[in-house]
């Protein structure tokens, strides 16, 4: 049963909504949840992963997210908590995803400042044609 379950999402990448309902139900759901648990103990996380995410298991997506948040890997960890509806663990990473977004705006703000300054007359000569008049 569990293998022909699986063959259906052979793409080990695949989303699956959770906000979708599962595509298993009752006591093949609770038998999947319970090999994936088992999974995941002995170390097999990806299985685990795959199987969590099929059947919509919200603590074992939370789990895995914190596997993956263990291993600095925030992006993944995110994506398991918000598959598993955990706000309190996604809400501080995407916290810090929009101050990482935040500096790198100002950066490109900072470095287009600078620019449009590199082209202003010094004078009545931009600064790149002072510089090469220096250098000659």
């Amino acid at each position: 049963m569990e293998k022909k379950l699986l063959e259906k999402f052979d793409d080990k990448n695949a989303f699956i909504k959770v906000t979708e309902p599962s595509p298993v139900e009752g006591s093949d759901k609770v038998a999947l949840n319970r090999k994936a648990n088992q999974k995941f103990n002995e170390g097999d996380i990806e299985g685990a992963r795959r199987i969590f995410m099929t059947t919509g298991y919200s603590d074992g997506l939370s789990r895995t997210g914190d596997y993956y948040k263990s291993k600095a890997r925030p992006i993944e960890a995110l994506r398991m908590y918000w598959m598993g509806h955990d706000k309190n663990k996604a809400n501080p990473i995407i916290e810090q995803l929009s101050y990482l977004l935040q500096d790198i705006l100002h950066e490109d703000e900072k470095i287009a400042q600078n620019e449009a300054q590199d082209d202003i007359p010094v004078n009545d000569m931009t600064v790149q044609e002072e510089q090469e008049v220096q250098n000659e």
